[in-house]
């Protein structure tokens, strides 16, 4: 009896940054064919998808015929953008594809994305990634919802735990909003609170007492706090959906508007320019709240 091959699904990955190259990764041990398109793409995304092994496609046409699922993991602020520059391809194409949103959005631009898509005639399918990158330590979740949510079950793995939550589209995204909201609120919370006290003067006896009475919240910012800049573009862009999220639900937006601030502020500093590959692992803490104490000085004199 002949045993026919079942041919496994070819995944694009838009694109390939810290988080979505490692995804890539994993899938690609899984034996699955991870395609990209790396024009006008920055030298290290380049490296990125060379070492996680994705194949280059010229444009998002050749993508969309040869894709059989595609992954948006990108900053939350290119999605919206990036599933109207897909969908016209989506309509060209000859099979029916699958778009996997797994972007830091709010239910409600979750469901301008789903309808740019489903408009074409594709299906569409929300994730919420919680956890560090694949490979790093620990486990990556992938909470997913949709009707069609059974279609991403391959991702489950060693590194990757598939979370399943039901035909709901917006529960994966609230679900990332929900979480994101403590877990990044704190950091920028950390960074408020330390340079503030230095700005007043008591940095040094505002340490001591944390280390001496909060030693959880004091072991989190040594760890921490230092390396915050290198991502803070793209977590003040998710800093804005979760206060969308707040607000569409009737409670206050201003703590995240209030996070996205800090963010932004310590993109400004000269930390902004590190990236996880390039991260100065040596920086001490007091060194870090010195240059972002000394970024919000320099802001504060060119107002004046």
């Amino acid at each position: 009896m002949e045993i026919k091959q079942v041919t496994k699904p070819v995944i694009g990955v838009m694109s390939p940054g810290d988080m979505g190259h490692a995804v890539a990764a994993a899938i690609g041990e899984k034996g699955h064919r991870v395609i990209t398109v790396l024009a006008g793409r920055s030298g290290l995304s380049k490296e990125r998808a060379a070492r996680s092994g994705m194949e280059d496609r010229p444009n998002l046409e050749i993508l969309a015929q040869d894709a059989d699922i595609v992954l948006s993991i990108m900053p939350p602020e290119k999605a919206l953008a990036f599933a109207e520059e897909l969908a016209p391809p989506l309509k060209m194409s000859k099979k029916l594809l699958t778009f996997v949103d797994c972007n830091a959005i709010s239910p409600d631009t979750t469901l301008a994305v789903q309808k740019i898509i489903e408009d074409v005639g594709a299906t569409f399918i929300n994730a919420g990634i919680i956890g560090p990158p694949p490979g790093r330590g620990g486990v990556t979740k992938f909470y997913v919802s949709g009707s069609a949510e059974d279609q991403l079950a391959f991702l489950a793995g060693d590194s990757i735990k598939f979370i399943p939550l039901g035909g709901n589209i917006t529960k994966a995204s609230a679900i990332k909003m929900c979480y994101a909201a403590l877990t990044k609120g704190m950091m920028t919370l950390y960074t408020a609170a330390l340079v503030t006290g230095e700005l007043l003067g008591i940095g040094e006896e505002l340490q001591t007492e944390y280390a001496g009475s909060q030693q959880f919240h004091w072991e989190a910012m040594n760890k921490r706090v230092p390396f915050y800049a290198a991502d803070a573009d793209r977590w003040a862009g998710e800093m804005d959906q979760i206060s969308e999220t707040f607000a569409a639900v009737g409670m206050s937006p201003n703590l995240h508007i209030g996070a996205a601030d800090i963010f932004r502020l310590l993109e400004k500093s000269p930390l902004s320019a590190e990236t996880r590959e390039t991260l100065d692992k040596s920086r001490t803490l007091q060194q870090a709240v010195d240059i972002y104490t000394e970024t919000v000085r320099s802001l504060s004199t060119g107002k004046n």
